[in-house]
């Protein structure tokens, strides 16, 4: 079986949090948690506690403040878990990779909360950060910055305090930065740019901001998919199914993250903008019908890590379900979004959003939105009342030589947990690969299909072909396995 992605979550209390870590905790069959992290940011810090005052320009304040937007013993973490330990006896009957509630509350840790870029001492959060990018274990360590950078920046400063003296410290260096990859939703204080960026330049960093998963969904969104951002889908699929549904956050669902947060007018409903701000809010986004979905802006940190045959935690280039990468021009190992347009039954289409750059992210908008609903059955159904995934395997394997002008065959196999038919369609990944041509599977539907192999493509240039598998269950779901075919 292939290992599953280690990875990190720092966290702050935005609404949209709290909804990325519902989703997130249901996929904890898929990936390895290491730490669940309270984490500060321009737009949510706590204080010391001590009537401290902090202020910085160009901020939601405009005179200083002993806290921001932080609720008084925030514990939204531990409350998604909490809810998450009330579903889990039905839940891990679906899949026994899921943590035990116990395992998850020991790396749920408090970073750099007490102000906006507060690197001043370790946390316990900046602690396990180290332990765990300093641990005998190899491969990647997936940092998601949902909060501003200062927690994972801490411990940096940290492993430097520690080894920077030292004659190990430029193979520590070395390590740490080939260990860990940093995604973030923009950088939401300061410390990226003066610390990290600077010390750490070989650390793989990808920025994964989009409108698709966040407040501003309904800008870019694809017509066909407006529908799961609404009430009725919501409530059927989402807020009506069990304790983890329950906490999600809707429109109007009359919760707030932090009483009293004039920024924050999500729980009303029935209010126009104008009402709003004589009410003294402050309206940045048009307010939304009762029930309707909010945010989930910070999911993009984790979607690639989460569906393994997409394989696209293991390079930004190839793209998955949070979007598809390519390296920026600054010369250190950063990656931004790429793929305005993306081939849809045999046409394009184009992102006409303000971005203009989100084809990658809603491709895969309404796979994801039917994954997580299912998900949330397992966590009130019993095994032979839900769905499952199809599987599929693919005989000749996932990396496979080929030659220009040769023909490959590939041959999916098939299974379904639940005895369902499973069908299968090929398709080529054209902005994934390296190759630039089109490339075609001679057959796009059954279990087998070939590839011609173009005539002039060169060695070392590789075409991603998807194996996509659907059961036939009356709410279907799927699963991909990617063949990256390399030109010898």
């Amino acid at each position: 079986m292939t290992a599953r992605p280690r990875t990190i979550v720092t966290a702050d209390p935005e609404l949209d949090d709290l909804n990325s870590m519902i989703r997130f905790l249901l996929y904890g069959n898929e990936v390895e948690i290491e730490g669940l992290v309270y984490a500060s940011s321009r737009f949510h810090w706590r204080g010391d506690g001590a009537g401290t005052e902090f202020f910085l320009p160009d901020r939601e304040y405009t005179e200083p403040q002993r806290s921001w937007r932080w609720a008084p013993g925030e514990r939204f973490i531990d409350d998604a878990v909490d809810a998450y330990a009330q579903v889990y006896d039905t839940l891990v009957t679906h899949d026994e990779r899921y943590p035990a509630p116990d395992r998850l509350r020991s790396v749920i840790r408090e970073g750099n909360v007490d102000f906006e870029g507060d690197t001043a001492h370790a946390s316990p959060g900046s602690d396990l950060i180290a332990d765990v990018l300093l641990d005998d274990r190899p491969g990647p360590v997936f940092l998601q910055l949902w909060a501003g950078p200062s927690t994972v920046a801490r411990a940096l400063m940290s492993i430097e305090e520690r080894f920077g003296e030292t004659p190990e410290w430029e193979a520590v260096h070395a390590t740490v930065s080939a260990k860990a990859v940093i995604s973030k939703f923009a950088s939401q204080d300061d410390t990226y740019d003066d610390y990290i960026a600077v010390a750490w330049p070989g650390i793989r960093v990808i920025e994964v901001a989009t409108l698709a998963w966040g407040y501003m969904a309904r800008r870019t969104i694809r017509p066909e998919d407006q529908h799961l951002l609404g009430a009725s889908w919501t409530r059927d699929n989402v807020t009506g199914v069990g304790p983890l549904g329950g906490l999600y956050r809707v429109w109007g669902d009359g919760r707030q993250m932090v009483p009293g947060d004039m920024t924050d007018y999500f729980h009303l409903s029935g209010l126009s903008a104008d009402e709003l701000r004589a009410l003294g809010y402050g309206v940045w986004m048009p307010p939304q019908s009762p029930g309707e979905w909010i945010s989930e802006g910070d999911s993009t940190n984790m979607l690639n890590l989460l569906v393994p045959g997409l394989r696209a935690h293991e390079h930004p280039s190839y793209g998955g379900w949070g979007g598809r990468y390519v390296r920026t021009d600054d010369g250190a190992d950063t990656w931004g979004l790429a793929d305005a347009a993306f081939r849809v039954g045999g046409a394009d289409w184009a992102d006409s959003s303000a971005t203009g750059d989100e084809g990658s992210v809603v491709r895969w908008f309404a796979d994801a939105q039917a994954d997580f609903a299912a998900r949330l059955q397992w966590t009130v159904r019993p095994f032979a009342e839900a769905n499952h995934h199809p599987t599929v395997r693919i005989a000749e394997g996932t990396d496979v030589d080929v030659s220009a002008g040769s023909e490959v065959t590939l041959t999916a196999e098939l299974g379904d947990p639940d005895g369902d038919d499973v069908s299968c369609r090929w398709w080529v990944y054209r902005e994934a690969g390296t190759y630039d041509g089109e490339v075609s599977p001679a057959a796009e539907h059954g279990i087998r299909t070939s590839i011609v192999v173009p005539a002039d493509a060169r060695p070392g240039e590789t075409i991603h072909v998807i194996a996509e598998a659907t059961d036939d269950a009356p709410t279907p779901l799927k699963a991909w396995q990617r063949v990256i075919l390399t030109v010898r």
